[in-house]
């Protein structure tokens, strides 16, 4: 996946990522117009199918709120590359199947608005015209989660292919 870099700091939590304004939906459309309003009230206008967001350490601290990788994806937000994730917000990333890559060299190296290219299968960030990053890859059943589409399809898929 590759796309345009939207860059945010260090702890920014999940009341940042969708106020609580926006919860009263759990459709991924409508929760888009919340995502990071907080920040910026008109992002979800900016943002582009396939852009990628690039953050510092421990984002999506704070709540265990699901809207909050929900809003990111249906923003239409590819992917999300941070130094850390707090842990319940990457679990929750690859349960609705939103792929997520920690690389904080990556992080320290990216500028807003930079191109990149993020394959999370093999845990790469590469900067248009400049270096290529090693993440730490997911683990091959996380993987599986997002390539599925997340938690329940993945186990939809399983039941179906043991009922077989």
């Amino acid at each position: 996946m590759s796309g345009k870099v939207w860059k945010f700091g260090d702890n920014v939590d999940t009341d940042q990522i969708i106020p609580a304004a926006y919860l009263v939906t759990t459709d991924p459309q409508e929760l888009a117009t919340g995502c990071m309003a907080a920040i910026d009230p008109d992002f979800h206008k900016k943002v582009k199918p396939g852009d990628i967001m690039v953050a510092g350490n421990n984002f999506g601290c704070g709540s265990s709120r699901e809207h909050a990788p929900i809003s990111i994806q249906g923003c239409g937000l590819s992917c999300v590359v941070a130094k850390t994730f707090a842990r319940i917000f990457l679990r929750n990333s690859i349960n609705i199947g939103l792929p997520i890559l920690e690389c904080a060299e990556a992080v320290d190296a990216i500028k807003e608005g930079d191109e990149i290219e993020v394959d999370v299968a093999k845990g790469t960030v590469s900067i248009k015209g400049g270096k290529t990053y090693q993440a730490k890859p997911l683990p091959e059943f996380m993987m599986g989660i997002v390539r599925a589409g997340g938690l329940m399809e993945y186990t939809k898929k399983k039941l179906a292919a043991a009922k077989q």
